[in-house]
């Protein structure tokens, strides 16, 4: 069963939001760690509109598990990785008018410029280097060919299925990206929109080690709490149904 590792971004967003100091992302990560989360995953964004450079300086010195760095390809974040050295670096799309993360990174059609990035993070020291794709299998072949060491699946178009048929088909897409990945010697990853009642199912699929869950984790910790949050979902990451209060 796979293992969570717990996207702290939306901590930033709720302090980004009166520019304070609370709530302190930071905070929320080591107690994520302490509730089982295995990693802790953040999105430092062109923009800086939730987690900020301080923030990854912060966590590269508290966090005990691994951190997980979201990243654009560009050398402006390339340089910055370089400095905080996170454990795993995720390349993912960005577009400055996006809410989120609206879908994979277009690897194919960008092979050389990905493949150069990889590159230079893996020869900066980075361990791991993932790329946020598509439940495509062309775009897991380029990954591969781009020299990444792990992919993460995108699981939206699943978690924001209109009815059950639709989900199915989602989920299949899935299972199809997550064989293709670990036949070509990829570890694999997935997440994005994945819930308290919809992750199940991807948990499920044999091959993905890891879920990197964030928005929805948080939005339960406003009524019980980050410790009881994070324990839940790493309860359903391992396939163990919740119990009632």
């Amino acid at each position: 069963m796979p293992k969570l590792n717990v996207n702290i971004d939306h901590v930033a967003t709720l302090r980004q939001a009166r520019g304070g100091r609370e709530p302190d992302p930071i905070h929320a990560a080591c107690i994520a760690e302490l509730a089982g989360a295995s990693g802790i995953v953040a999105h430092l964004r062109e923009d800086r509109r939730h987690i900020q450079d301080s923030d990854m300086e912060l966590l590269r010195r508290v966090v005990t598990t691994k951190l997980n760095m979201e990243m654009a390809p560009t050398e402006e974040m390339v340089s910055i990785a370089l400095a905080i050295r996170p454990d795993v670096c995720t390349l993912v799309p960005e577009r400055r008018q996006e809410v989120t993360t609206e879908g994979g990174l277009e690897v194919t059609g960008a092979l050389e410029a990905v493949r150069q990035v990889v590159a230079r993070l893996k020869g900066g020291g980075i361990e791991v280097v993932s790329l946020f794709i598509d439940p495509d299998t062309v775009q897991v072949e380029s990954a591969v060919r781009a020299g990444a060491d792990m992919v993460e699946i995108h699981t939206g178009r699943y978690a924001e299925a209109s009815n059950d048929s639709v989900a199915a088909l989602e989920l299949d897409a899935i299972r199809r990206a997550v064989d293709a990945g670990l036949s070509a010697g990829l570890r694999v990853a997935a997440g994005h929109g994945l819930n308290y009642h919809n992750v199940s199912a991807v948990a499920a699929i044999e091959g993905v080690e890891e879920l990197n869950i964030g928005h929805s984790i948080v939005a339960k910790s406003v009524f019980v709490g980050m410790e009881r949050a994070v324990r839940e979902m790493v309860a359903l990451c391992l396939g163990c149904p919740l119990r009632s209060p």
